[in-house]
């Protein structure tokens, strides 16, 4: 039976380390709020999902938080680069047995679990899946087999990182199947309505 891992990957969500580009324009509090929110909802998409979940902080490991509801298997990232971060999960995903895998982050609110059951669907035929998002990065990646060329050369952080996937892809000779494009939450002008209540509501409860 074909065994299939989601990796989530999440930020403590520590006052000053979170959504650092909306606390330059919010405030660290607002911004705090902000990503605790996408947490939220990022567990909620995920929750009822039939496939392994382990979530890799960046900070620590804690012993009781939102992830410690469900099947959720938790890990610390390594230190180092994004890309060697992610590569570095998806080599022990592989390396346990998985035979598809898809790493998220926690900056997409729009994601939903309609979207990620999709991506492993699509594994089914391509050797990739890949979902842009509208700033040039992507919001997911899956793939079946480790692939360390898709996370070497990348300008993380940049408007090319999905085209220099792509491009990676292709050098490889991988198939790859695209989800749609949606929107991750780096700025103020990504926030949608469900914001609201944290930016504009005045009788806000303290964090």
């Amino acid at each position: 039976m074909e065994k299939s891992l989601l990796i989530i990957f999440v930020k403590n969500p520590i006052l000053g380390q979170a959504k650092t580009r909306l606390a330059a324009t919010l405030g660290k509090k607002k911004a705090l709020m902000i990503y605790k929110k996408l947490l939220e909802k990022t567990h909620q998409e995920t929750f009822g999902l039939t496939c392994d979940k382990k979530v890799y902080y960046h900070a620590f490991v804690p012993e009781n938080d939102l992830w410690s509801k469900g099947e959720y298997h938790k890990a610390i990232q390594i230190e180092g680069p994004l890309g060697e971060k992610m590569a570095a999960a998806f080599q022990e995903a592989f390396q346990s047995g998985y035979h598809k895998v898809a790493i998220i982050g926690s900056d997409c609110y729009d994601l939903t679990s309609n979207h990620l059951q999709l991506a492993f669907d699509k594994l089914n035929e391509a050797d990739a899946v890949l979902g842009t998002s509208q700033d040039g990065g992507y919001y997911l990646l899956g793939m079946k087999a480790f692939a360390r060329e898709l996370f070497e050369n990348i300008a993380w952080s940049t408007s090319s990182v999905s085209q220099e996937t792509l491009k990676a892809l292709k050098t490889l000779n991988k198939t790859v199947a695209l989800l749609p494009e949606l929107n991750d939450v780096d700025e103020v002008e990504d926030l949608g309505p469900w914001a609201e209540e944290w930016l504009y509501k005045e009788d806000r409860k303290e964090i």
